[in-house]
């Protein structure tokens, strides 16, 4: 929005020009969303406990989390909220990867909001039923998918690459459709199922978007691009605009989601936070070092596969509990060693993630 207002200023004050930089535009998306993070956070926070809002706690899970029972919850809100003032105001809304972002966020973030509002107001820790969750996700998965590509405007956004090959880029054709709505469907789930341990998601979540919104930028550039022998997608800059809103709005709710949490997320913020991070990789033509860099949402997701394939099929568990950060708990590490233990693992695979764009 202030890039249009800038663009009519400039003809007075040349010095409105720094609005044009995506770089200024990303910082400010940083700033704004912390800000209003911080300033919504203990108004929500004081609504929530007056309506009674509170996490219903699966009485099956580790016993030192009974306590966490009645710890507003739906705090993912506030997450959305920092996210879509902060892109809204800062990016340039005549790009059209701005607008699948922010509308699959926010999508799936309905999602999350009606499976919440099931369990707080029924009491039930179920929720939206899972037939009804994933016909919701894959509709809105598949609609994203079909959206990319169909406004693709050359090969290069839809061919697929591979992490330190530089001459290898497969033509997936239609194929693209289903990739994309498994990544963005299945990395929405991801951060869901790791969704577990005050602040064990969002951080993750934020180191992991910040990185993906600094390869879309690259992606973007055609100088970078070339330099770095990465596909130029055109316009996917200001990817980095949204990038800046998660992270600032992340960094905002952890501040209140930091053990012993004030707040907790929710499906309505787990669920929306996956699926942009999934669209993110898409965009920028980098879904396998999402792979990479969201590994503990990879890790915690298998954990959960195999150890429901290994009940089924033998009738015996291979973790204490799944997902593993469970595991850990009921292995005798406190809660915060699990977190931030987590916390670096995520760093270093980021790390790693960044380091193929050299390593071709």
């Amino acid at each position: 929005m202030l890039v249009w207002l800038s663009d009519y200023l400039m003809q007075f004050n040349s010095a409105f020009a720094v609005l044009q930089y995506i770089t200024v535009r990303g910082i400010f998306s940083v700033l704004t969303a912390l800000g209003v993070s911080l300033l919504v956070g203990p108004i929500l926070i004081r609504a929530l406990n007056k309506n009674q809002i509170g996490q219903v706690v699966r009485d099956d899970g580790p016993q030192s989390h009974l306590s966490k029972a009645g710890t507003p919850t739906m705090g993912g809100v506030l997450i959305l909220v920092g996210i879509t003032a902060s892109t809204l105001l800062w990016s340039d809304l005549t790009n059209h990867y701005v607008w699948v972002l922010l509308l699959v966020t926010l999508a799936f973030g309905a999602v999350g909001w009606v499976d919440d509002y099931r369990k707080v107001f029924r009491k039930n820790a179920v929720g939206l039923p899972a037939r009804w969750k994933y016909f919701w996700q894959s509709l809105i998965g598949i609609a994203a998918a079909l959206a990319l590509y169909s406004s693709a405007l050359g090969p290069a956004e839809t061919h697929y690459i591979l992490p330190f090959f530089k001459s290898i880029a497969l033509d997936l054709g239609v194929f693209y459709i289903v990739i994309s709505y498994f990544f963005i469907v299945g990395f929405s789930n991801a951060v869901n199922l790791t969704d577990g341990l005050d602040g064990l998601a969002i951080l993750p979540s934020v180191l992991v978007g910040g990185a993906l919104g600094a390869i879309a930028y690259l992606a973007g550039h055609v100088e970078f691009a070339n330099y770095l022998q990465i596909p130029y997608i055109a316009g996917s800059g200001e990817v980095v605009i949204f990038a800046g809103g998660l992270l600032g709005a992340g960094l905002g709710f952890l501040w209140f989601n930091t053990y012993p949490a004030q707040i907790f997320m929710g499906d309505v913020g787990a669920l929306a936070l996956g699926a942009a991070l999934g669209t993110m990789a898409i965009i920028a033509r980098h879904e396998l070092v999402l792979v990479i860099m969201g590994g503990v949402f990879v890790m915690e997701t298998l954990s959960v596969i195999l150890q429901v394939g290994s009940f089924k099929l033998t009738g015996k568990r291979i973790f204490k509990m799944a997902p593993i950060h469970h595991h850990f708990e009921l292995m005798g590490w406190p809660e915060p060693r699990v977190i931030v233990r987590f916390w670096i693992i995520t760093v270093m695979l980021v790390l790693f993630g960044l380091a193929t764009l050299k390593l071709r």
